[in-house]
């Protein structure tokens, strides 16, 4: 498929030499299972990321998706971090955005500009299949996350809701 898969080569500053910055695909369901303990050991919540994981027929069709964008930063193998954002097509303006729904590095190789890199390429993603803005939500008190995503756009404060699913009318 267009867009999926390809590497990016990145040199990180200290002790890891270099890193590859990758889009996966469907046929990297592992990679995929190896950011989810990423994502479950950085955010401090492993029932999320690990309590029920899909299975390799839904992560495979998931990682098809164009619109499910997954990048992970590899070095010798093992997945440092990464993210996972979606496109969303609006109505209101024929154009695009991506939301960063989660991104990760894993704490022993933080500090090396990962993030940033994978927010590049994410960037670069965005602007190949069109999208007006890529945008992502932190939370307070989560101040690494937070300069981060200040030296690379505007902030905008803003109020998130969980709204339960539940029945409704046609």
């Amino acid at each position: 498929m267009s867009g999926l898969g390809g590497d990016l080569r990145y040199a990180a500053p200290m002790a890891t030499p270099s890193a590859s910055i990758r889009r996966l695909g469907p046929a990297d369901v592992a990679l995929l299972q190896a950011l989810n303990a990423v994502f479950a050991e950085a955010f401090g919540d492993r029932d999320t990321y690990q309590g029920a994981p899909p299975t390799a027929a839904y992560l495979e069709g998931l990682l098809a998706r164009e619109h499910v964008i997954v990048l992970v930063a590899l070095a010798e193998g093992e997945v440092l971090g990464g993210l996972v954002a979606y496109e969303f097509d609006k109505f209101e303006r024929m154009r695009r955005e991506v939301y960063i729904y989660d991104l990760a590095v894993a704490e022993r190789h933080r500090r090396r500009h990962l993030a940033t890199a994978l927010i590049e390429r994410l960037r670069g993603i965005a602007a190949q299949r069109g999208a007006w803005v890529v945008f992502v939500q932190a939370d307070h008190g989560d101040d690494p996350a937070i300069a981060l995503y200040e030296t690379l756009g505007a902030r905008e404060e803003v109020l998130h809701f969980d709204i339960e699913v539940g029945p409704g009318s046609g």
